[in-house]
């Protein structure tokens, strides 16, 4: 399994430095930026989860393409700390793709792929150190006020034992330019 996952996140990165180049090639003026250009926005989020005895924080840059006002996709990078309490704690390092979906300007919906490769180190010696990959899908809602959006989301592929986040349910920050 973790092999056809590694192979999907290598797919997915090519298509996406296949198409940026596509489009930088086919600029018309040097001194102008062409029309996609114009519609890319950086930025990205942070997310903060707690539980029992759990704490997770996460940083994700990502670019994304605005088709229109209301529709947007693009690709993320991430990177997360885990600890649990008196248990473990773990590096977190993945890429992704989002898709932002603006209904009416003040709300925004999403929906988020990650493909995560997890390193987790055990306090307890009698427990083996693991490493291994996991994909996470999140459905999220928010309010958005020009370039900030505040919500939570959910990721439908949740496991317990093998999440990077505290539960299937974090709130978010995510700001764009």
């Amino acid at each position: 399994m973790g092999l056809k996952l590694h192979s999907t996140l290598k797919i997915v990165i090519l298509l996406v430095i296949c198409m940026l180049s596509f489009y930088s090639i086919s600029a018309q003026d040097d001194n102008q930026k062409s029309d996609f250009w114009k519609n890319v926005r950086f930025g990205g989020g942070i997310g903060l989860s707690t539980g029992n005895n759990i704490f997770s924080a996460t940083l994700a840059p990502s670019a994304i393409y605005d088709f229109n006002s209301q529709f947007s996709l693009g690709v993320t990078l991430n990177g997360t700390y885990l600890s649990q309490k008196n248990f473990a704690k773990s590096t977190i390092l993945g890429a992704g793709i989002i898709s932002l979906y603006n209904p009416i300007p003040a709300i925004q919906l999403s929906g988020e792929f990650e493909q995560n490769h997890v390193s987790r180190n055990f306090d307890d010696p009698k427990r083996m150190d693991d490493n291994y990959w996991i994909p996470s899908f999140f459905i999220g809602a928010g309010y958005r006020t020009r370039n900030v959006t505040i919500g939570v989301r959910y990721d439908v592929l949740y496991d317990e034992n093998k999440s990077i986040t505290a539960n299937a349910w974090a709130p978010f920050v995510r700001v764009y330019f």
